[in-house]
C-alpha cells in the first residue's frame, strides 16, 4: 500500500531518525505527530481535500467529539509515540499527502490496527478508535484541536497554553478537558495554520493573524510575548452562513428592521458597521453584502481574509507582514490606496482600525457608493469619534472641522452591534449620518434596542423600538433605487410594531 513495508509479527524496529521536517529538537525522545513540521514544502501543513470515509470504517469516522473525561497521562503518549514511530517506518509520507482525506484515514487506520497487533499492545476497539483518531487528527489536520473545530455550535476557541483550553458555546465561555501534550506540539500546530497563508510564528515574529481554510479567523502569540506558552485564539465561522432572516429568528433585530438593513444594502448607502469585541461585526456585514447586486464588481481588503460574499464579481485583497529582514510589508492602507485603481464598484474594508479611514472616507466621497467596513466602538456616536480619531493619528494635519465634513459626506448609516452580558448578540442601533450643526456631527437613530429587563435564569429581556421617523436621509436614494414604497411600508410596521 503506497509504499508500506512489512510488518513482522515478532515486533517493529523503532527508526532511528524520523524523516526531515518530522524530527523532535530532543533526538532522543519521539516526537508524536501533533509536533511534526510540514513533510511537503511545496505544500505546507495543508489539509488533504476531504472525501467521504467508507462506512465500514468505523475507526476512521470523523466522529463528534467524545466527553474528555480524563485528561492524557503520559503512558498514553509514550504508547502514542510509539505507534507512530512504526507508522512512520510503514509508509511513505510523500504518498500520503497525495492521497484524498478518506483514503488517507483508511491506509493509516490499517496500519496502526496491524502495529497494534505486531507489537502485542493490549488495547481495546475503543481506545485503538481513540488513538488512531489522534494520529490521524495529527498527522492530516490540527492535533487536539480537530474534534473543537469539527462543532458548529461553537463561536471561539481560546487555547492559553498546552493545558488550558476554552470554547465559547452560545455565547457562554467555558472550559473544556482537551490539551496538548505541551507547548511544543501547541507551538507546531500554530506554526501549521498561519504557514498555509504564507505567515509565520516564532521567537523573531510572536505575533500573527491568519485563517483557515474555512474563513475562520486565528490570532497566535507565542513566547517570549507570552508567558505561559504559545496562546492561539480562533473565531470559528458557521458552515451555514447566517442570513438577515436567521437573525431575525434569533431575535437580534426585527423583520422591520431586517428590511430597512436590506434596503439599506440595496440602494448603496455607505455603511460602517461598529461594535466591541466578538459582537458579531463580520456577520452582520456579510448578511448586508448578500443584497449587492450580481455584476457590481467588489474589492475586499482585509487583515485576515474572513468575509464570505456570495457575489461572483469579487477581488479579494488581504495584507501581508514584514519578512524576517523587516521588508516587504503591505499594509490595510496601501491595499485601499491601491484597490481605487481597480475600478472597483463597492469597496468593502473588513476593519478600519487606522490611517485607512482616511482612504475609506475618500472612496465613499468619490464615486465608490455602497461601500462598507467595520471598526471597533461601543454606540454610533463614538464610531464617528474612533473614525475622526484613526485620521488624526495618521499624520493628517487637517483641522477638526474639516475631517468632520468629510464624515458627513461619506458615512450615510452605522449599524452598532453588541454582545450582551448574557451572551446574546443585538442589533442596537441603526443610526443615520445627517450633517454638521457648527462643529458637531447630527445622528438620528431610525431603530434602537431597550433593555427592559432579565428573566430568572439571566437572560436579557429587550424590545427594538422604531424611532419613528418618517423619513430618513436616504429616501431619496431609496426612490432612485426603486425602493421607495418598501422602505415606506417598513418604517410604519416599524412604528405600529412600537405598540
Amino acid at each position: 500500500m503506497f509504499g508500506r513495508r512489512s510488518l513482522q509479527n515478532e515486533g517493529i524496529k523503532q527508526p532511528h531518525a524520523l524523516p526531515p521536517g518530522l524530527q523532535t529538537d530532543r533526538p532522543s525522545q519521539v516526537m508524536s505527530p501533533g509536533t511534526s513540521k510540514p513533510a511537503h514544502p511545496t505544500q505546507p501543513h495543508s489539509r488533504i481535500s476531504s472525501a467521504t470515509v467508507p462506512p465500514t470504517q468505523n475507526l476512521l469516522e470523523r466522529s463528534e467529539p467524545r466527553s474528555q473525561g480524563s485528561r492524557k497521562t503520559d503512558e498514553y503518549y509514550g504508547l502514542k509515540a510509539q505507534v507512530f514511530a512504526a507508522l512512520i517506518e510503514a509508509i511513505d509520507v510523500a504518498q500520503l499527502g497525495k492521497m484524498e482525506l478518506g483514503d488517507a484515514r483508511e491506509a493509516i487506520g490499517e496500519i496502526v490496527k496491524d502495529i497494534v497487533t505486531a507489537k502485542k499492545l493490549v488495547m481495546s476497539i475503543a481506545e485503538q478508535d481513540e488513538l488512531l483518531q489522534d494520529i490521524c487528527n495529527d498527522v492530516l489536520g490540527y492535533g487536539p484541536l480537530e474534534p473543537l473545530l469539527a462543532r458548529d455550535d461553537i463561536a471561539d476557541i481560546m487555547v492559553n497554553g498546552a493545558d488550558t483550553v476554552y470554547i465559547e458555546v452560545g455565547g457562554k465561555v467555558q472550559k473544556t478537558d482537551i490539551q496538548f501534550r505541551d507547548n511544543a506540539q501547541l507551538l507546531h500546530i500554530c506554526q501549521r495554520i498561519v504557514s498555509q497563508v504564507g505567515r509565520r510564528v516564532d521567537e523573531s515574529s510572536p505575533i500573527c493573524d491568519a485563517r483557515l481554510p474555512d474563513g475562520s479567523r486565528v490570532n497566535v502569540i507565542a513566547p517570549p510575548l507570552a508567558i505561559d506558552g504559545p496562546t492561539l485564539t480562533i473565531r470559528k465561522f458557521k458552515k451555514d452562513k447566517l442570513t438577515l432572516d436567521q437573525l431575525v429568528k434569533f431575535g437580534s433585530i426585527t423583520p422591520e428592521g431586517a428590511q430597512i438593513l436590506e434596503i439599506i444594502g440595496r440602494v448603496r448607502c455607505n455603511v460602517i458597521v461598529s461594535g466591541g469585541t466578538g459582537s458579531g461585526k463580520t456577520t452582520l456585514l456579510n448578511c448586508l453584502t448578500r443584497y449587492i447586486e450580481p455584476g457590481e464588481r467588489i474589492v475586499t481588503c482585509e487583515d485576515a481574509a474572513e468575509l464570505q460574499l456570495q457575489q461572483p464579481h469579487i477581488v479579494r485583497l488581504e495584507t501581508r507582514p514584514p519578512n524576517i529582514e523587516g521588508e516587504g510589508q503591505i499594509t490595510m492602507r496601501d491595499l485601499v490606496k491601491n484597490c481605487l485603481r481597480m475600478r472597483p464598484e463597492r469597496i468593502i474594508v473588513g476593519e478600519v482600525r487606522g490611517p485607512e479611514a482616511f482612504d475609506l472616507l475618500q472612496a465613499m466621497n468619490t464615486g465608490h457608493d455602497g461601500s462598507m467596513g467595520t471598526l471597533h466602538a461601543n454606540s454610533p456616536r463614538e464610531a464617528v469619534s474612533r473614525i475622526e480619531s484613526m485620521i488624526t493619528m495618521g499624520g493628517y494635519s487637517l483641522p477638526s472641522k474639516t475631517i468632520r465634513e468629510m464624515i458627513v459626506s461619506s458615512v450615510d448609516v452605522i449599524v452598532q452591534a453588541a454582545r450582551l452580558r448574557d451572551g446574546s448578540r443585538r442589533i442596537t442601533h441603526i443610526t443615520e449620518v445627517l450633517g454638521l450643526e457648527g462643529d458637531v456631527i447630527i445622528t438620528q437613530d431610525l431603530f434602537t434596542y431597550e433593555i427592559l429587563g432579565e428573566d430568572a435564569k439571566g437572560n436579557i429581556i429587550g424590545q427594538h423600538r422604531s424611532t419613528g421617523v418618517g423619513r430618513p436621509r436616504f429616501w431619496d436614494r431609496a426612490r432612485y433605487y426603486g425602493e421607495e414604497k418598501r422602505l415606506a411600508a417598513a418604517l410604519d410596521a416599524a412604528e405600529k410594531s412600537n405598540t
